[in-house]
């Protein structure tokens, strides 16, 4: 079958180009296949990395036709079937541009500044992911009469996070990191529920303590679930940030930070009235039940918008079926809190 590669290439100091080659290839043919073939028969020039070819090693990644994926993953067939789905979805059921050449667009990855084609610096991915010490401590290894034995249900808390290869698909489509460069990222928070999962860390409390800090850490996800979307491995970052929230949360009361505030009093905003009551919600978490002026002086611009344009809210009206919620939110509390 006849493709169309469009190829966005530059250089760290020149702006983004597009460059097209077109290949005769099988449906089974990796994007790899394609780009190698590209490097080998057309231009030499082209840049981009790789080396294990079998999914393992992460170093292939780049964006194929706008998501983050490995290149030596995803093949030209299923790449093709999946745009001509989507092609069909938005023309309503029109197959018209079913007899057009199939096009794939190979981009470098987000987040990272590009040095050449599809070489990005990661420098910002390593230095982050050393940010959260991804390492199991020593310090309990003092007790030279017995080994570090784990149960194999111990165990088997580490394999979905022990997956990750460390490709950055995951940081390279996160929103939160687009706009907040300290954000450490969904890969380094994913290795670092590791830390926290492992029975034979003996850094627990310090860990979750750094991890809860402003929006460095946990707090800082904005929770749009792409990195989930994205990763070859099934690691689900997302899933793994919202566990090390759940240690956190269970541990610290509303004094602690904003956002366990925010979230303590949104839980108990929704078991009061199904649904927020934004005004108490602005003054217990912003305002800290008029504890913090500073946050309270914060909201009083916002709070006179609204007063001036007719949409400040006098009263509030709980939502229907508010029993069912709070029941549901009771039960998964108590369930929470139940020995395994």
């Amino acid at each position: 079958m006849q493709v169309l590669l469009k190829v966005v290439r530059q250089t760290s100091d020149s702006a983004p180009q597009i460059q097209t080659y077109s290949l005769d290839v099988e449906p089974g043919n990796t994007i790899l296949d394609c780009l190698n073939r590209i490097k080998w028969e057309q231009d030499g020039t082209l840049a981009f990395r790789k080396n294990c070819r079998n999914t393992i090693c992460g170093s292939c990644s780049m964006r194929i036709n706008g998501r983050s994926a490995l290149a030596c993953k995803e093949n030209v067939g299923s790449e093709v079937a999946r745009l001509q789905t989507i092609a069909t979805t938005i023309a309503n059921g029109s197959s018209n541009h079913l007899n057009e050449t199939p096009t794939i667009t190979i981009a470098p990855m987000g987040n990272m500044p590009v040095i050449k084609d599809l070489v990005v610096d990661m420098t910002s991915f390593w230095d982050h992911l050393q940010a959260v010490d991804p390492f199991v401590s020593t310090a309990a290894r003092q007790i030279p009469e017995r080994e570090f034995l784990q149960s194999p249900e111990e165990r088997d808390r580490l394999n979905q996070v022990g997956n990750c290869i460390l490709c950055g698909a995951c940081y390279s489509e996160c929103n939160a990191r687009e706009v907040n460069p300290d954000f450490v990222g969904p890969h380094a928070l994913a290795k670092a529920y590791r830390t926290i999962a492992d029975s034979r860390d003996s850094q627990t409390e310090e860990r979750l303590e750094q991890y809860s800090k402003g929006t460095k850490g946990v707090w800082g996800c904005t929770r749009c679930y792409f990195c989930n979307s994205v990763c070859p491995m099934g690691v689900a970052p997302m899933d793994q940030i919202g566990k090390i929230k759940q240690e956190i949360l269970d541990r610290q009361n509303d004094q602690t930070s904003r956002p366990v505030r925010h979230r303590k009093v949104l839980i108990d905003l929704v078991k009061q009235g199904g649904w927020i009551d934004e005004r108490k919600f602005g003054l217990k978490v912003v305002a800290n039940s008029f504890r913090d002026w500073q946050g309270l002086v914060s909201l009083a611009p916002l709070g006179l918008r609204m007063i001036a344009r007719g949409k400040f809210p006098l009263s509030f009206e709980a939502s229907e079926g508010t029993e069912e919620v709070r029941s549901l939110i009771e039960t998964i509390q108590r369930l929470e809190t139940e020995p395994q």
